[in-house]
């Protein structure tokens, strides 16, 4: 290795990385920023302008756009030398190369004529460059790999065939999201979502299998939920993935302490109190045949309390923002148990494949306006109960019925193709007596039927999106029942 061009926006460990290979003998090529901060720190740098005989220029967008730099990178040896010597284009052998940030200054809001200057031509055009002719031309563009080149080059350690293709490989990915930014953010100009739409997703972990034993599967990505790897206990699964994602989807609706139980994607438990362990008890009640296996969410740290009722018992996962030192020795006893820390949400837009496509759906913060219909107002127990049951209600696949008091659910009803099947499944499935229970419904009652079952059970207030053009009758019925009835005028479908 004997020339290497540095030219980097993010100057962490240049300076180091540079020094190393000056000592060992390289020469450097720099420019702009990069150069300035290399020579400042003395360390010797031929300017890319100087090398080139061509001046920087059109305030910096034109810095190493020229043969001699491209010729040096591209040029293939044993194939090209003759000519690459006849227009004395010496061997570029390292390129080190990081780009404007046009992803982060996306988010300081700037006008598009100032964002516009973030968009790297040169950087891009070299490090492509270097990874297509990677057998002769190491590419580095992750501060996180200066280390192991400085090791190689302190070392004198070549890089194999292999090594160097993995680092090629790094540059295409980026280059792919990079420009994937870019196309997003100009198409999202003028649309809410872009008509070509670019995602990419890292950090992919091969699962042992996905839905089922016969399936291949990964997990990608670096943060939320995607990027969560266990503190103890097995590793996770494809299906162990989907029902955390669901379980903290819905514990992030509450700030109160409270518990979440998912299984297959559903809650089956739900609570909110003062004290986790009492919290979580009172979830697990909620449906404890089903429970059994399931996923365990909680919103405050993981007790001794907690952990003995969590280990007295078989769950798969359990997430919690932090566990007490004797907590975590507790649940070591539970060699299997899967413990993540509770996620800040990554807050991307959600994507679902289909057959040739994808769906990408974004959730706006929405407001639901309650609108009281019915001649009673709910008290303000059952008020309280229906900000809860309602909470649940966006979390559960459609057509969803939660029965709910102000601190629990107390039956679930979920995935019906019929609503009243949902609200039968919900009172079936009950341990507690719903006398008394406010019923939430994911989307408007065509009929006044769901109502009535609810009643019948004992619920004595319901809450719904309201818009079925019966909804007349169902006020009526309600009122008839002297039931109180609120529409939100927000639908929650889950499918």
């Amino acid at each position: 290795m004997k020339r290497a061009l540095l030219s980097v926006w993010n100057k962490d460990g240049i300076i180091d990385l540079a020094r190393t290979l000056h000592q060992a003998g390289i020469e450097l090529l720099s420019s702009g920023g990069t150069a300035k901060v290399l020579t400042a720190s003395n360390i010797p740098i031929i300017e890319v302008s100087e090398y080139t005989g061509f001046p920087e220029m059109m305030d910096g967008r034109v810095k190493t756009l020229h043969p001699k730099i491209h010729g040096g990178i591209l040029g293939r040896r044993g194939t090209d030398d003759a000519i690459m010597k006849e227009h004395n284009i010496g061997p570029i052998d390292l390129v080190v190369v990081n780009l404007y940030p046009f992803e982060e200054m996306t988010k300081q809001s700037l006008p598009l004529d100032e964002l516009i200057e973030f968009i790297d031509i040169g950087g891009p055009a070299m490090i492509r460059a270097a990874a297509k002719n990677f057998q002769d031309v190491l590419v580095v563009i992750d501060p996180a790999d200066y280390p192991a080149l400085m090791n190689a080059v302190s070392s004198k350690k070549s890089f194999s065939k292999e090594e160097r293709l993995a680092y090629a490989r790094k540059v295409f990915a980026r280059m792919a999201a990079y420009d994937g930014a870019i196309s997003n953010y100009l198409y999202g100009l003028e649309e809410e979502l872009p008509s070509v739409y670019s995602v990419q997703f890292r950090n992919g972990r091969m699962l042992r299998y996905g839905e089922n034993p016969h399936q291949i599967a990964a997990v990608y990505g670096e943060s939320g939920i995607g990027g969560s790897l266990p503190l103890q206990g097995k590793a996770m699964s494809y299906n162990n993935y989907l029902d955390v994602d669901a379980a903290v989807g819905l514990l992030r609706e509450f700030d109160e302490c409270a518990a979440v139980i998912v299984k297959h994607n559903n809650p089956c438990g739900v609570a909110t109190g003062e004290i986790i362990r009492d919290v979580y008890i009172a979830a697990r009640d909620v449906d404890p045949v089903s429970a059994y296996g399931g996923i365990v969410a909680v919103n405050r740290e993981v007790t001794p309390d907690l952990a003995k009722e969590i280990a007295s018992t078989f769950i798969e996962v359990l997430v919690a923002p932090s566990f007490s030192e004797e907590a975590r020795e507790i649940l070591k006893t539970k060699e299997n148990l899967r413990l993540l820390h509770l996620t800040d949400p990554a807050g991307h837009a959600a994507i679902r494949t289909i057959d040739g496509g994808a769906l990408v759906q974004v959730t706006p913060v929405q407001r639901e306006e309650w609108r009281v219909v019915t001649d009673r107002d709910p008290t303000a127990d059952e008020e309280a109960a229906m900000m809860l049951a309602m909470k649940v209600c966006k979390h559960v696949k459609s057509n969803a019925i939660i029965f709910a008091d102000k601190n629990r659910a107390l039956g679930i009803g979920a995935g019906q193709m019929s609503r009243v099947d949902s609200a039968k499944i919900a009172i079936s499935k009950a341990q507690f007596s719903l006398k008394g229970s406010v019923v939430a419904s994911d989307a408007f009652l065509p009929f006044s039927d769901t109502l009535e079952v609810a009643a019948e059970a004992g619920a004595t207030a319901l809450i719904q999106p309201g818009g079925s053009i019966r909804d007349n009758e169902v006020i009526a019925e309600a009122n008839r029942r002297k039931m109180a009835m609120v529409f939100t005028g927000i639908r929650y479908f889950r499918h």
